[in-house]
């Protein structure tokens, strides 16, 4: 697993935290100093945290359990979602439903429904579908496909959460912690850190500090994919071998 360098954290302004005034006193271990009314984070300890979140999440992945991502601020949303669909993980990057993980059997069937107008509106040998009709499927495919998109290829409640702002994405945490679904996050100074499983103190409100952050973790979700993957092709042999 490669290492964070301190001097591209500094760059992508991940030590930049909120003003003073809005801080959570749960976040003084994570804070270097104050400047200018502004708390500074300290990135010594951002490398700690984000590589004890990684190496969790690398096993995770090797499992072959889910990783759900979460970002819907306008900063975080794009990237994290390619970010997400690089490691085949799903996401949710325009709005957190309530109930998406405490109320899942319902979730599931909306998905189902979503796949379902899919292949409709894919079936060119349908021709009993009115032009009124195909619209309205489009419109609600549209719809569905921009909040549960990110989650058709989740199956079952995932293994872990990686939120981006966890502030932000309350909803989520307050959700996973019900669940007792593992919780991963990047935490500002406003934020308290307690609240979730492996917090990553760092800025999450830039798109270079939240892009940094997400692209380390999810090079070590492809590790732990590798990994899978080469354990499987080795079972494989050895029982190809034994069966000769």
């Amino acid at each position: 697993m490669k290492k964070l360098d301190h001097k591209e954290l500094l760059d992508a302004g991940v030590h930049f935290g909120h003003l003073k005034s809005k801080w959570n006193p749960k976040m003084l271990q994570y804070i270097f100093m104050e400047k200018k009314g502004i708390h500074l984070i300290d990135l010594n300890k951002t490398i700690i945290k984000a590589e004890e979140a990684a190496s969790a999440l690398k096993q995770i992945a090797k499992s072959g359990r889910k990783i759900l991502f979460v970002a819907t601020k306008k900063q975080a949303k794009e990237q994290v979602k390619e970010m997400a669909e690089s490691v085949n993980m799903p996401f949710v990057t325009e709005r957190w439903l309530g109930g998406m993980l405490t109320n899942f059997a319902t979730i599931k069937k909306s998905i189902k429904k979503m796949q379902t107008i899919d292949k409709i509106l894919d079936d060119k040998t349908n021709t009993s579908l009115t032009k009124k009709e195909r619209l309205m499927m489009e419109r609600q495919k549209t719809k569905l496909n921009n909040v549960l998109g990110g989650m058709s290829n989740l199956n079952r409640i995932p293994a872990a959460v990686f939120i981006v702002d966890i502030m932000h994405e309350h909803i989520a945490v307050t959700e996973s912690k019900k669940l007792g679904v593992r919780t991963f996050g990047m935490v500002d100074t406003n934020s308290n850190p307690n609240s979730i499983d492996f917090p990553i103190p760092a800025n999450d409100d830039a798109s270079k500090s939240i892009n940094i952050i997400t692209e380390y973790v999810v090079g070590a979700i492809k590790e732990g994919l590798a990994e899978k993957e080469s354990k499987t092709k080795t079972d494989k042999a050895v029982a190809e071998k034994g069966d000769k």
